[in-house]
Parts: C-alpha cells; sequence; structure tokens
C-alpha cells in the first residue's frame, strides 16, 4: 500500500478475501452448515459497525438485498447459491451484505439461477462503490470511527490522519498508473473526512509511531514537507494524539516486518490490520492481535519520548 488506504478502490475483491483470512478460524465444523451461515452473517454485521452505515454504498446494499429475498424465496442457502453460480458462499455473503461489487459473471449466473426476473440485472446497471477508501480499508474504518484507542506504526509514509492536503497530492502523483482528475478528488474529500476523528473524537486515544526516514524523505519538496510538519506540530499538540519518532540510527527496531495498525472497540475488543501493495488484512485472531500489540508496546520503548521525538521534528522543520 504506497499510497495509503484511499487509493486503490478498483480492487473491492480483496475486501472479502482479506476479512475471510482472518474469519476463516472462527468458522464452525464443515457440516453445520446452517449454523455456520448465521454465525457468517453475525460476524459480517458486527465487522460493518454499529453505526448502521454501508459499507461500500446504498447501491451495493441495496443490490445485495435483492439476492438475499430472492435467494430464500428460492428456498436456496448461500452455500447452495454459491454452487449453482461458481462462487463461494464467503463470496455470496459478501454480495448480500453489501461488501463487495459482483462481477458481471456472477449477476448473469444469479440472474439464472433465482428465476431469470430480470431483478438483479436492472439493479446492477445502478451499482457504485463509495468513492475516495481502498475497498480493502473500508472494514476497518468502520470500527476506527467508533475506537477508544487507535495505534499506528509506519515505516514507508506519513499515516492519512496526519498528511496535509500537498502531502497527499504529492502521494497521488507519484502513483501508478496516474489518477484521473475526478478521482484524486475524491480520494482527497476522503482523505480530509477521515481526518475529522482526531479532534471529533477528543476521548479517543491517538498513537502514532514514525520512523524518522519517513519525514525525512520530503516528499513532494520543501515547502510541502514544512506544511506537512506544521500539522504534525498542531495535531500532536492535542492531549489525545502522541507522536513518537524512530530514529534513523537505532540498535533494536521491533516491527521491522512493516506498518500496522492496532484498536480497541467500545466493548473492549482488540483488532488489528497490516497492507501491502495492492491488499489489506483486517486480523480478529486474538492470538495474532496479541503479537502484533507485544510489537507494537515494544516498539514504543525503543523509539523516542513524545517531547524528544517533537523537538526532533522542529530541529527537522527549522532546517529545512
Amino acid at each position: 500500500m504506497p499510497w495509503d488506504h484511499e487509493d486503490h478502490d478498483e480492487h473491492a475483491d480483496l475486501d472479502d478475501h482479506a476479512g475471510r483470512e482472518s474469519e476463516d478460524s472462527s468458522a464452525c465444523q464443515e457440516g453445520c452448515e446452517e449454523s455456520e451461515e448465521s454465525e457468517e452473517s453475525e460476524e459480517s454485521e458486527e465487522c460493518e459497525g454499529r453505526d448502521g452505515e454501508p459499507e461500500a454504498s446504498d447501491s451495493l446494499r441495496t443490490f445485495g438485498a435483492v439476492v438475499q429475498a430472492l435467494r430464500e424465496h428460492a428456498g436456496l442457502s448461500r452455500a447452495q447459491l454459491g454452487a449453482m453460480v461458481g462462487y463461494s458462499k464467503h463470496t455470496v455473503a459478501s454480495v448480500e451484505l453489501g461488501r463487495r461489487m459482483p462481477d458481471p459473471a456472477f449477476v448473469e449466473r444469479a440472474e439464472r439461477a433465482l428465476g431469470n426476473t430480470g431483478a438483479l440485472t436492472a439493479a446492477a446497471r445502478h451499482l457504485s462503490r463509495q468513492p475516495g477508501l481502498a475497498s480493502w480499508f473500508r472494514r476497518w474504518a468502520r470500527f476506527e470511527r467508533h475506537a477508544v484507542s487507535l495505534d499506528t506504526y509506519e515505516c514507508r509514509m506519513v499515516p492519512g490522519l496526519l498528511q496535509t492536503e500537498g502531502y497527499m497530492r504529492a502521494l497521488f502523483d507519484n502513483r501508478l498508473p496516474p489518477l484521473s482528475d475526478a478521482e484524486m478528488t475524491a480520494r482527497l474529500a476522503a482523505r480530509v473526512e477521515r481526518q475529522k476523528l482526531l479532534r471529533g473524537r477528543p476521548n479517543t486515544s491517538y498513537s502514532f509511531i514514525l520512523d524518522e526516514a519517513v519525514l525525512a524523505r520530503r516528499l513532494g519538496g520543501p515547502e510541502v514537507t514544512r506544511e506537512l510538519f506544521d500539522r504534525i506540530l498542531d495535531v500532536t499538540s492535542l492531549r489525545n494524539v502522541d507522536l513518537q519518532l524512530m530514529p534513523l540510527h537505532c540498535q533494536r527496531h521491533a516491527c521491522l516486518a512493516g506498518a500496522l495498525q492496532l484498536l480497541v472497540t467500545p466493548e473492549g475488543r482488540r483488532l488489528a490490520y497490516s497492507e501491502g501493495q495492492q491488499n489489506g488484512r483486517l486480523i480478529i485472531d486474538p492470538k495474532e492481535v496479541s503479537l502484533l500489540a507485544q510489537r507494537y508496546a515494544t516498539l514504543r520503548s525503543q523509539a523516542l519520548t513524545p517531547e524528544e521525538s517533537r523537538g526532533l521534528l522542529e530541529r527537522m522543520r527549522g532546517a529545512l
């Protein structure tokens, strides 16, 4: 993910794969299909958050509801419909819950399997995704909006919550393939909207750890970097926001495996999120989340203190 979370909306298929990779560990045994399907629905609804907002767009949720209604009217389970159209029951569930953009083959086959009413074909013409947020990041973003704490380690770029518009544009300018003007506008708007979390949720604790090299890169040039440093210094002066820097020269580093994010839900549940190029993964397995939390805690002890980090950032700002 070299362009942060808002930049890869076209890969909607990865959302289902990313969530399923961690969710499968909590599924029932084979042979309990009815129970398993029920648990799958509950888990998916939980991942959508409790605010009732759609994962991607109202049109996706509406299309999914039509698929589910026709499937149930036909007396089919998700697994049975999946077998008829050549997709897994997980894919059927993701489509029904509005988490996945159905491809044309799914629409065509489901139309035939569910009575050739024409309803799915007509509904598919009005499908649209939520612009600006990467498909695999949307589920994490739902949890993020209600988290009581959010921890972020980055070694590649400044996290989206701390970016300026100039820095965002510099990221987009380096993107391959290039974005259209409309795509860039959508991504900028989504990122700016997401940044409201920092000031809009004063009771949420935000911790950021950045490698010094991320700031030393000066992406976009001196003026963009100066504006970026000013924003980071401003935002991290809030009582609920901490910034720590990992110095360029350090002998120990607990997160060499890459960037990560951790959060705690209002119910006390801990979740994690990690990304690579062209994919992202929501992690719900308690053992794996615990391991990543341990790494983050160790990294906090290895990084400069918030006061030392602020001093280093001010010196870097002065050197521009």
